[in-house]
């Protein structure tokens, strides 16, 4: 949970997608590992939102920074929603090879755009704030990859991304943990407490190596993860 938050507060992804199936493989069951996984990263990105405007990453206090972190997260609602109602009623597999490409793509579209200023566009923040979180609900993960690279599309700076995402994504995971608690009966709080207890510790460090990081060199760290994870999910799923 340390290195998966770690990760996810310094690139804005990688909690859920990486720390999911490992509690998995560790064998803990898909019902009782997404709950889990929404509630610790509520708190753990709520932290790291604030951490972030603390070292001065992204500013909440003015500006359209914490307007974009609303539009994702409200834009989210339904996507959360309805994703936790088809999450507990389809294959998996076809699920997770659905996020691996599309994951794949905008990392893909990142690199190549690297260089390239995007106008701002709510259109577009509205609509890939929807799609990340469909994912969130679908795996407890697949959040921060298109929520970041959707961004950087829509013409928000790198380091503004990580923050906005780290609080829009707290705001989606209460939609979603509303959802399997009716629909699934609550959390694992053994499971929880210990994904707290690292995810959390975990935030300081993460935050101040994104404010020492370069932009440019931030995108293209941003575009790799998106794709290499991207890959990882489908060749799991093939093979």
């Amino acid at each position: 949970a340390f290195l998966a938050e770690y990760t996810d507060s310094t690139i804005g992804m990688c909690y859920g997608t990486t720390l999911t199936p490992v509690l998995l493989l560790l064998g803990f069951k898909p019902l009782q590992v997404v709950p889990a996984v929404l509630l610790s990263q509520l708190v753990a990105g709520a932290f790291a939102a604030l951490l972030h405007h603390h070292f001065g990453n992204v500013n909440f206090s003015k500006g359209r920074h914490f307007k974009v972190a609303l539009v994702l997260a409200s834009s989210g609602i339904i996507g959360a929603l309805s994703a936790v109602f088809i999450a507990l009623h389809s294959y998996e597999p076809y699920l997770s090879l659905y996020i691996g490409a599309l994951v794949i793509v905008t990392g893909v579209v990142i690199l190549v755009t690297i260089g390239k200023n995007h106008n701002f566009s709510w259109k577009k923040i509205v609509g890939f704030g929807f799609v990340a979180s469909f994912n969130k609900g679908i795996a407890g993960g697949g959040y921060g990859p298109l929520a970041v690279t959707g961004q950087l599309l829509s013409g928000v700076n790198g380091k503004n991304a990580i923050g906005i995402t780290a609080l829009a994504e707290s705001f989606v995971c209460i939609v979603g943990l509303i959802g399997y608690t009716v629909f699934n009966g609550g959390v694992d709080w053994a499971l929880v407490t210990y994904l707290l207890i690292g995810s959390v510790t975990s935030v300081p460090f993460s935050t101040m190596t994104v404010k020492k990081l370069e932009i440019n060199k931030l995108r293209i760290l941003i575009g790799s993860a998106a794709i290499i994870l991207g890959t990882v999910t489908i060749l799991k799923i093939l093979f």
